[in-house]
């Protein structure tokens, strides 16, 4: 049974309750905690193996800084669909159609992924300004999926 929840410090509230909130998601599968947060932030105790999703390195990030224990590049959207969907909200429903897509065709990097994660806590991070219309939290609701 998979629970979706969202943590901040009000407390813990529904997952469809993030995608307006400025936080971070939490999916919990079998004592596993997986999470999405902006790279920006810093590191806690509680974001396990911290895996970069995405393909450019973050603007300003400097790498001995970063504290990331992966970098699947292969894990984030084509170039030419991250183009195209260029974080415009108008465009977030094709923008997952297409990018679920796109990850159905690379299932070997789902895999990868998944055994980076295996049964410990995990964070996926990535550099979007925009908490509820990235391809972080597309890539979360996939892996549920699967």
């Amino acid at each position: 049974m998979t629970n979706w929840h969202h943590m901040s410090s009000g407390g813990t509230k529904s997952f469809h309750h993030v995608l307006a909130l400025d936080d971070f998601c939490v999916m919990t599968v079998e004592q596993m905690a997986l999470h999405i947060k902006r790279i920006y932030e810093p590191r806690e105790d509680t974001d396990g193996t911290r895996i970069l999703v995405d393909r450019l390195w973050p603007r300003g990030v400097k790498k001995h800084d970063a504290a990331i224990d992966i970098w699947l590049k292969d894990v984030a959207p084509s170039p030419a669909l991250r183009r195209w969907f260029g974080h415009d909200p108008a465009k977030w429903a094709e923008f997952q159609r297409r990018y679920r897509g796109e990850l159905e065709k690379n299932a070997s990097v789902i895999e990868e992924l998944k055994r980076q994660i295996g049964r410990s806590d995990a964070t996926l991070l990535y550099a979007a300004k925009d908490p509820d219309h990235n391809h972080a939290v597309v890539l979360l609701h996939f892996i549920d999926k699967d």
